[in-house]
């Protein structure tokens, strides 16, 4: 019993070091890959699918697509820089930035299914209600990051309450705005992960 509570005691003490130091799990390199499938996704949305209001499955289907790629090529560098760094200190921290941003990926696939099976009359909400909570994932993870990453946060914020606002009618679907929403979220992630982190001289 004792040697078990000591290595709780040890599980604690790395959980508090990791959350007092800063992720370097992202990568400028990665996050700006994604912001590039993006634009790609947004050209490519009229061949796709011509009247998301009336298939709304194919265009999930094309959105959703992006995002999975986008999430396998971060995994893809979490594991390799996991497996460059050996076990410790370096998977707590990932850990734990995973677990911190999770549940904001389960929440928007659980309302994106609910919006598609229940009310697809309001699916041209769904682009507006992503950046919301995906905003409220980048609050959440953000202090194990640079703290100007706060403005992305804000930055996903302010464009879902736009999507909202300006996203009615004959903007309903509107690739750009999907594109203006994460593209630029994503662009503005990796250029604060390069300066702040990766450039030879940061600090």
């Amino acid at each position: 019993m004792e040697l078990r509570e000591a290595l709780r005691q040890i599980s604690e003490i790395r959980a508090c070091v990791a959350r007092s130091e800063m992720f370097r799990g992202y990568r400028s390199a990665t996050v700006g890959f994604s912001a590039v499938i993006g634009m790609i996704a947004a050209a490519s949305q009229p061949h796709w699918v011509a009247s998301p209001a009336t298939d709304l499955g194919r265009y999930l289907l094309g959105w959703i697509g992006v995002a999975t790629v986008s999430v396998m090529v971060v995994a893809a560098e979490f594991i390799w820089r996991s497996e460059i760094n050996g076990a410790g200190r370096s998977r707590e921290m990932t850990r734990l930035a995973v677990e911190q941003f999770a549940p904001c990926i389960v929440v928007g696939a659980l309302l994106t299914l609910s919006i598609y099976r229940y009310a697809p009359q309001v699916g041209w909400m769904l682009p507006g209600l992503w950046a919301l909570i995906f905003g409220l994932g980048v609050f959440a993870s953000y202090r194990l990051m640079p703290r100007q990453v706060f403005w992305v946060g804000a930055y996903y914020i302010a464009c879902g309450c736009g999507c909202l606002q300006w996203g009615q009618g004959e903007n309903a679907f509107s690739p750009w705005l999907m594109f203006i929403t994460f593209g630029g979220g994503q662009l503005l992630s990796a250029v604060i992960l390069y300066w702040y982190l990766e450039r030879p001289d940061a600090r």
